[in-house]
Protein backbone atom coordinates (compact mmCIF):
# COMPACT_ATOMS: atom_id res chain seq x y z
CA UNK A 1 0.00 0.00 0.00
CA UNK A 2 2.81 2.45 0.76
CA UNK A 3 4.30 1.86 -2.45
CA UNK A 4 0.96 2.60 -4.28
CA UNK A 5 1.08 5.88 -2.69
CA UNK A 6 4.11 6.82 -3.74
CA UNK A 7 3.49 6.01 -7.09
CA UNK A 8 0.43 8.22 -7.03
CA UNK A 9 2.07 11.03 -5.50
CA UNK A 10 5.07 10.32 -8.18
CA UNK A 11 2.31 10.93 -10.89
CA UNK A 12 0.58 13.72 -9.81
CA UNK A 13 3.90 15.65 -9.46
CA UNK A 14 4.33 14.69 -13.13
CA UNK A 15 0.85 15.91 -13.80
CA UNK A 16 2.47 18.94 -12.22
CA UNK A 17 0.39 18.81 -9.18
CA UNK A 18 3.66 19.47 -6.70
CA UNK A 19 2.06 21.70 -4.57
CA UNK A 20 -1.39 21.81 -2.41
CA UNK A 21 -2.46 24.69 -1.91
CA UNK A 22 -6.26 24.11 -0.53
CA UNK A 23 -7.50 21.32 1.99
CA UNK A 24 -10.27 19.85 -0.27
CA UNK A 25 -10.11 19.75 -4.20
CA UNK A 26 -11.65 22.78 -5.85
CA UNK A 27 -14.42 22.49 -8.44
CA UNK A 28 -14.30 25.42 -10.92
CA UNK A 29 -16.81 24.15 -12.54
CA UNK A 30 -19.25 25.85 -10.10
CA UNK A 31 -19.14 29.60 -8.16
CA UNK A 32 -18.26 29.44 -4.64
CA UNK A 33 -20.91 30.07 -2.17
CA UNK A 34 -21.47 33.28 -1.12
CA UNK A 35 -20.49 33.45 2.54
CA UNK A 36 -22.42 33.74 5.34
CA UNK A 37 -24.24 37.00 6.46
CA UNK A 38 -22.97 36.61 10.12
CA UNK A 39 -20.24 33.90 10.34
CA UNK A 40 -19.58 33.29 14.05
CA UNK A 41 -16.69 33.65 15.88
CA UNK A 42 -15.08 32.35 18.70
CA UNK A 43 -15.00 34.73 21.58
CA UNK A 44 -11.36 35.82 22.25
CA UNK A 45 -10.40 35.04 18.84
CA UNK A 46 -9.75 36.94 15.85
CA UNK A 47 -11.47 36.06 12.63
CA UNK A 48 -8.75 35.71 10.12
CA UNK A 49 -9.57 34.83 6.03
CA UNK A 50 -7.80 31.60 4.86
CA UNK A 51 -4.50 32.02 3.55
CA UNK A 52 -5.16 30.35 0.25
CA UNK A 53 -8.60 31.45 -1.16
CA UNK A 54 -10.26 32.26 -5.08
CA UNK A 55 -7.24 34.52 -5.34
CA UNK A 56 -8.30 35.67 -9.56
CA UNK A 57 -10.90 36.49 -11.39
CA UNK A 58 -12.29 34.39 -14.54
CA UNK A 59 -10.03 33.85 -17.49
CA UNK A 60 -11.39 36.03 -20.08
CA UNK A 61 -10.60 34.90 -23.83
CA UNK A 62 -7.64 37.08 -24.71
CA UNK A 63 -4.86 37.16 -27.73
CA UNK A 64 -1.47 39.08 -28.03
CA UNK A 65 -3.30 42.00 -30.08
CA UNK A 66 -5.82 42.53 -26.37
CA UNK A 67 -2.20 41.82 -24.55
CA UNK A 68 -0.47 44.65 -26.73
CA UNK A 69 -3.65 47.15 -25.98
CA UNK A 70 -3.66 46.98 -22.10
CA UNK A 71 0.50 46.77 -22.18
CA UNK A 72 0.89 49.81 -24.65
CA UNK A 73 -1.50 51.83 -22.35
CA UNK A 74 1.03 51.89 -19.94
CA UNK A 75 3.30 54.79 -18.99
CA UNK A 76 5.57 53.52 -16.37
CA UNK A 77 6.12 50.27 -14.98
CA UNK A 78 3.56 50.84 -11.66
CA UNK A 79 1.52 51.11 -14.34
CA UNK A 80 2.22 47.99 -16.38
CA UNK A 81 2.52 45.79 -12.96
CA UNK A 82 -0.46 46.78 -12.40
CA UNK A 83 -2.17 45.83 -15.50
CA UNK A 84 -0.22 42.46 -15.74
CA UNK A 85 -1.97 41.93 -11.78
CA UNK A 86 -5.54 42.04 -13.67
CA UNK A 87 -5.04 40.75 -16.78
CA UNK A 88 -7.12 37.72 -17.02
CA UNK A 89 -5.95 36.41 -20.79
CA UNK A 90 -3.17 34.15 -19.58
CA UNK A 91 -4.53 31.02 -17.50
CA UNK A 92 -1.14 30.81 -15.57
CA UNK A 93 -2.19 32.79 -13.50
CA UNK A 94 -5.19 30.79 -12.14
CA UNK A 95 -2.21 27.98 -11.43
CA UNK A 96 0.34 30.47 -10.12
CA UNK A 97 0.76 31.69 -6.45
CA UNK A 98 1.35 35.25 -7.93
CA UNK A 99 2.38 37.46 -10.11
CA UNK A 100 6.41 37.68 -10.42
CA UNK A 101 6.59 41.25 -11.93
CA UNK A 102 11.12 41.62 -11.95
CA UNK A 103 13.68 43.01 -9.43
CA UNK A 104 16.52 45.12 -10.12
CA UNK A 105 16.74 49.23 -11.34
CA UNK A 106 14.56 50.50 -12.77
CA UNK A 107 16.37 53.00 -14.89
CA UNK A 108 19.06 49.90 -15.52
CA UNK A 109 21.70 49.73 -18.57
CA UNK A 110 21.09 45.92 -18.64
CA UNK A 111 17.80 43.65 -18.63
CA UNK A 112 18.10 39.93 -17.95
CA UNK A 113 15.12 38.00 -19.32
CA UNK A 114 14.82 34.41 -18.25
CA UNK A 115 12.15 31.94 -19.16
CA UNK A 116 9.38 31.58 -16.50
CA UNK A 117 8.98 31.88 -12.27
CA UNK A 118 10.12 28.17 -10.76
CA UNK A 119 8.21 27.05 -7.21
CA UNK A 120 11.00 29.16 -5.12
CA UNK A 121 9.81 32.29 -7.61
CA UNK A 122 6.38 32.05 -7.49
CA UNK A 123 6.13 32.30 -3.08
CA UNK A 124 8.47 34.87 -3.12
CA UNK A 125 7.32 36.49 -5.93
CA UNK A 126 10.65 37.39 -7.29
CA UNK A 127 12.35 36.01 -10.38
CA UNK A 128 15.19 34.31 -10.14
CA UNK A 129 15.27 33.10 -6.38
CA UNK A 130 15.59 29.98 -6.45
CA UNK A 131 18.95 27.93 -7.50
CA UNK A 132 19.54 29.17 -10.81
CA UNK A 133 18.99 32.77 -9.00
CA UNK A 134 21.85 31.91 -6.94
CA UNK A 135 23.78 31.08 -10.02
CA UNK A 136 22.77 34.13 -11.84
CA UNK A 137 23.85 35.97 -9.17
CA UNK A 138 27.24 34.53 -9.59
CA UNK A 139 27.31 35.20 -12.57
CA UNK A 140 26.82 39.12 -12.46
CA UNK A 141 29.52 39.20 -9.72
CA UNK A 142 31.61 37.52 -11.71
CA UNK A 143 31.64 40.57 -14.53
CA UNK A 144 30.98 43.25 -11.79
CA UNK A 145 27.05 43.55 -11.64
CA UNK A 146 24.61 42.67 -8.92
CA UNK A 147 20.67 42.73 -9.33
CA UNK A 148 20.52 45.65 -7.91
CA UNK A 149 21.88 47.47 -10.70
CA UNK A 150 20.27 44.99 -13.21
CA UNK A 151 16.83 44.48 -14.55
CA UNK A 152 16.00 41.04 -13.82
CA UNK A 153 12.27 39.38 -15.16
CA UNK A 154 10.88 36.47 -17.03
CA UNK A 155 9.07 36.26 -20.63
CA UNK A 156 6.23 34.73 -18.67
CA UNK A 157 5.51 36.37 -15.18
CA UNK A 158 3.29 33.39 -13.55
CA UNK A 159 4.34 29.77 -12.71
CA UNK A 160 3.99 27.40 -15.18
CA UNK A 161 2.22 23.77 -13.36
CA UNK A 162 5.32 21.57 -12.99
CA UNK A 163 7.98 24.27 -13.66
CA UNK A 164 6.48 22.88 -17.26
CA UNK A 165 8.06 24.90 -20.18
CA UNK A 166 5.81 28.08 -21.55
CA UNK A 167 3.85 27.06 -24.54
CA UNK A 168 3.74 29.47 -27.46
CA UNK A 169 0.70 30.74 -26.87
CA UNK A 170 1.25 31.63 -23.23
CA UNK A 171 4.52 33.51 -24.48
CA UNK A 172 2.45 35.22 -27.20
CA UNK A 173 0.33 36.76 -25.05
CA UNK A 174 2.62 37.71 -22.21
CA UNK A 175 5.26 38.67 -25.09
CA UNK A 176 3.76 42.34 -25.05
CA UNK A 177 3.89 43.35 -21.23
CA UNK A 178 7.67 42.19 -21.83
CA UNK A 179 8.17 44.80 -25.02
CA UNK A 180 6.54 47.12 -22.92
CA UNK A 181 8.41 46.83 -19.70
CA UNK A 182 11.98 46.92 -21.79
CA UNK A 183 10.69 50.15 -23.43
CA UNK A 184 9.58 52.00 -20.35
CA UNK A 185 12.82 50.84 -18.41
CA UNK A 186 15.23 51.44 -21.90
CA UNK A 187 18.10 49.47 -21.10
CA UNK A 188 21.40 49.94 -23.59
CA UNK A 189 21.46 45.98 -23.91
CA UNK A 190 19.57 43.07 -23.23
CA UNK A 191 20.97 39.62 -22.02
CA UNK A 192 19.03 36.56 -23.23
CA UNK A 193 19.19 33.61 -21.20
CA UNK A 194 17.90 30.48 -22.75
CA UNK A 195 15.86 29.66 -25.52
CA UNK A 196 12.39 30.53 -24.31
CA UNK A 197 13.10 34.06 -23.80
CA UNK A 198 15.59 33.99 -27.19
CA UNK A 199 12.37 32.98 -29.70
CA UNK A 200 10.39 35.78 -27.40
CA UNK A 201 12.76 38.80 -28.55
CA UNK A 202 14.75 37.64 -31.75
CA UNK A 203 13.15 38.33 -34.71
CA UNK A 204 13.09 35.78 -37.90
CA UNK A 205 14.86 33.43 -38.57
CA UNK A 206 16.68 33.81 -35.60
CA UNK A 207 13.86 32.93 -33.55
CA UNK A 208 14.04 29.45 -35.15
CA UNK A 209 17.20 28.88 -34.20
CA UNK A 210 18.40 27.00 -30.95
CA UNK A 211 20.02 28.49 -28.27
CA UNK A 212 23.43 26.66 -29.07
CA UNK A 213 23.50 28.33 -32.33
CA UNK A 214 22.41 31.60 -30.97
CA UNK A 215 24.58 31.87 -28.14
CA UNK A 216 27.54 34.64 -27.62
CA UNK A 217 26.95 36.37 -30.97
CA UNK A 218 25.43 40.03 -30.51
CA UNK A 219 21.97 41.24 -32.04
CA UNK A 220 20.30 44.21 -32.58
CA UNK A 221 16.41 43.56 -32.20
CA UNK A 222 13.87 46.72 -32.85
CA UNK A 223 11.29 47.19 -29.59
CA UNK A 224 8.19 48.86 -29.93
CA UNK A 225 8.70 52.64 -28.08
CA UNK A 226 12.66 52.73 -28.57
CA UNK A 227 13.63 54.76 -31.03
CA UNK A 228 17.10 52.70 -31.98
CA UNK A 229 17.73 48.92 -32.10
CA UNK A 230 18.62 46.84 -28.83
CA UNK A 231 21.82 44.99 -28.62
CA UNK A 232 20.98 41.42 -27.60
CA UNK A 233 22.99 38.58 -26.58
CA UNK A 234 21.67 35.13 -25.66
CA UNK A 235 23.32 33.05 -23.79
CA UNK A 236 22.51 29.67 -21.25
CA UNK A 237 19.87 29.96 -18.84
CA UNK A 238 21.47 29.34 -15.59
CA UNK A 239 19.23 26.09 -14.96
CA UNK A 240 21.12 24.68 -17.40
CA UNK A 241 24.17 25.41 -16.60
CA UNK A 242 23.46 23.82 -13.70
CA UNK A 243 22.04 20.41 -15.39
CA UNK A 244 25.26 20.72 -17.94
CA UNK A 245 28.19 22.54 -15.86
CA UNK A 246 30.17 21.91 -18.67
CA UNK A 247 28.81 24.24 -20.89
CA UNK A 248 29.80 26.98 -17.93
CA UNK A 249 32.79 27.50 -20.25
CA UNK A 250 30.89 28.83 -22.95
CA UNK A 251 28.62 30.99 -20.63
CA UNK A 252 31.60 32.38 -18.90
CA UNK A 253 33.23 33.75 -22.57
CA UNK A 254 29.41 35.55 -23.20
CA UNK A 255 29.84 37.10 -20.01
CA UNK A 256 33.21 38.07 -20.61
CA UNK A 257 31.84 39.66 -23.98
CA UNK A 258 29.40 41.22 -22.17
CA UNK A 259 31.47 42.92 -19.54
CA UNK A 260 33.59 44.56 -22.66
CA UNK A 261 30.24 46.08 -24.07
CA UNK A 262 28.75 47.46 -21.38
CA UNK A 263 32.66 48.61 -20.05
CA UNK A 264 32.60 50.39 -23.63
CA UNK A 265 29.37 51.84 -23.34
CA UNK A 266 30.77 53.51 -19.83
CA UNK A 267 33.38 55.07 -21.79
CA UNK A 268 30.95 56.44 -24.63
CA UNK A 269 29.01 58.27 -21.08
Amino acid sequence: MDMDLIEALRLQVEWGADEALLDAPQDRRVAAPAAAASAPVQAGRAHHAPRHVARHATVLPAGPAQAAKVAESCESLEALQAALAGFTGCALRDTATQLVFADGAADARLMVVGEAPGAEEDRAGRPFVGPSGQLLDKMLGSIGLDRATVRILNTVPWRPPGDRPPTEAEVGVCLPFLLRHIALVRPRALLLLGAVAARAVLPEPERGLGIRRLRGAWLQVEIPGLAAPIPCLPSYHPAYLLRMPAAKSEAWRDLLQLREFLELLSTQG
